[in-house]
């Protein structure tokens, strides 16, 4: 919680500032359920972490100076494009790498200047001061000083809830930045979401905003970010057509091979395309496993099948896969010595010393790593998983599904997902998804499905008990689920026998937990911990608001939500 954070920097009695290395706690992760001080669970050094407070703080000055340049009906669709790319790059897991936010930092300055300039040109009057007027030190060194001056812990404010509630707003915006940017990948853009995001970044350097005003803002956030998410669901459907349900194999295939994992469907069709022919199979890992689902993509026919599970578990099963590993956006951790020389970065993921692919996305020196390594020496056979249950698919089913409700063969639908993570608290989510009720169907998306994706859970006659929605970036479709679920049965989302068992891990999480703030969605159960950037009093409000609940036991909250 804040208030862990007040007593950081007090001694007694009196308030006294000490000296930390960094401090973050943007994600669940964090060092003692408070705040990393020296260097991140997530391996971010302290000079990374004073950089990214100092890229966070310059976009707050280019967007001050954007806002102005809106109202002079004056769009810089670069800058524009820049803000969420910048804004991405600072999310957990993303880039490690100290050279490029010191590019991002001047990038960011090099495009408030160019906005005052058109602002100028036009006849206005640029109003510049802080942030806005802020000139980034001429060297690596000193930028990491001068970014230890922006720190969470250099802006803690008088009133500790304030404080809290804009944090979690930025934490918000980030999470829309990078769902806004991989849409964009996929040529979709919408100008209130960058508008939003400026305006935002800028808002927070508002001393006048009450509680409320923050509280609005956040809700505010889950209405853009549903905007945000349904926008890249369009994207994606424009792009590779709508998910169809899919086994997808789960053991390795003889030969040479290539795994690819994080996000970025854009990366992936362009590495098949590539590697068509050359005798190379392609498997995804992590957040990459419901892209077999889509037809444009499960057309190539070395995309094989899935290696491994979540994104934690990456170093012991990166060094166990006889190929090259493609990066292609967050969820990245440090890579051991015994694979860093065959593991490759590519978009805003970044870490020192690791092998970058740059705009031009040729992947030649991933693709001559997999011609040189042996790859899988036989068939692996680990079974199959099901891929593929968007909302398209799931809605295909609603008559069928609604039957069963009224006929009672289906009692209660639990939403079990979100991000998964390395803490022991997160096998409470396996043992949800193996007791809850025969009766019940599980929903499931991102990382956090990883607990339980292999389980055999049967199914309810001709629907299968658990169903994956897809990755973290396809929450719009739980979303139109629950939606269309609700209108079949004439009632609000509230009032159907749908439970939200979340998980949450970085800022994208918020981002969806906003939306589902937004869309009115209470009784939501969330997990493993709080965030700690959430004071007490803060989080008494969405209690009393929202009915947001910690999660207990599997036993005891399963009990709870049947009754």
């Amino acid at each position: 919680m804040l208030e862990s954070l007040k007593k950081v920097f007090k001694k007694g009695e009196e308030e006294e500032v000490t000296a930390l290395d960094m401090f973050c706690f943007q994600c669940e992760q964090t060092a003692k359920g408070e705040g990393c001080t020296k260097v991140g669970v997530c391996g971010k050094t302290p000079d990374v972490a004073a950089l990214q407070d100092l890229l966070v703080y310059a976009l707050k000055g280019m967007s001050q100076v954007a806002v102005q340049a809106r109202e002079k009906g004056i769009e810089d669709q670069k800058a524009n494009a820049f803000t969420c790319e910048a804004l991405f790059s600072t999310l957990t897991n993303v880039n490690f790498d100290p050279e490029r936010f010191q590019k991002l930092i001047k990038q960011t300055v090099d495009y408030r200047e160019g906005l005052k300039t058109k602002i100028e040109e036009a006849g206005g009057e640029v109003r510049a001061d802080g942030p806005a007027s802020m000139e980034p030190a001429d060297s690596l060194d000193k930028l990491v000083e001068q970014g230890r001056q922006h720190g969470i812990d250099k802006e803690a404010e008088a009133d500790s809830n304030i404080h809290s509630l804009k944090q979690a707003f930025i934490y918000g915006l980030k999470g829309i930045a990078a769902y806004a940017d991989h849409a964009r990948i996929l040529g979709k853009e919408d100008g209130e979401i960058y508008a939003f995001l400026q305006q935002g970044l800028a808002d927070t350097l508002k001393q006048d905003l009450s509680v409320n005003d923050w509280l609005q803002k956040i809700l505010d956030c889950g209405r853009i970010n549903l905007k945000t998410m349904e926008l890249l669901d369009a994207a994606h459907t424009a792009k590779y057509g709508s998910r169809t349900p899919t086994q997808v194999p789960l053991g390795g295939k003889q030969g040479k091979a290539i795994v690819v994992s994080g996000h970025d469907l854009r990366d992936l069709e362009l590495l098949l395309q590539q590697t068509e022919g050359k005798g190379i199979t392609i498997y995804t890992h992590g957040e990459m496993l419901p892209a077999h689902g889509y037809p444009e993509l499960k057309k190539y026919s070395h995309f094989y099948g899935h290696y491994g599970t979540a994104w934690q578990n990456q170093q012991k099963e990166f060094a166990a896969f006889p190929g090259p590993i493609l990066m292609t956006t967050n969820c990245l951790q440090k890579p051991r010595e015994s694979y860093k020389d065959r593991i490759f970065t590519t978009g805003l993921v970044g870490w020192p010393e690791v092998q970058h692919i740059g705009q031009d996305k040729d992947f030649t020196p991933v693709i001559n790593k997999a011609l040189e390594m042996e790859g899988f020496t036989e068939d692996q056979d680990k079974g199959t998983v099901n891929v593929g249950f968007g909302h398209e698919a799931v809605l295909g089913l609603a008559d069928t599904i609604v039957d069963k409700v009224k006929s009672g063969k289906i009692k209660h639908f639990f939403l079990v997902g979100g991000c998964d993570g390395a803490s022991p608290a997160r096998n409470y989510y396996t043992e949800f998804a193996e007791e809850a009720p025969q009766d019940s169907v599980i929903l499931t998306l991102a990382c956090g499905k990883f607990r339980f994706f292999d389980k055999n859970l049967g199914t309810i006659d001709e629907i299968p008990r658990l169903i994956d929605v897809g990755q973290c970036n396809d929450a719009y479709s739980a979303v139109r689920i629950a939606q269309a679920l609700a209108d079949a049965f004439e009632v609000g989302v509230n009032d159907l026998p749908l439970s939200l068992i979340l998980s949450w891990y970085e800022q994208k999480a918020c981002a969806i937990l906003y939306t589902l703030l937004y869309l009115g969605i209470k009784d939501i159960r969330l997990g493993p911990s709080l965030p700690a950037f959430v004071s007490k009093d803060v989080l008494d409000v969405l209690v009393d608001k929202f009915e947001i609940k910690p999660i207990s036991t599997p036993e005891e909250d399963i009990k709870a939500v049947m009754q």
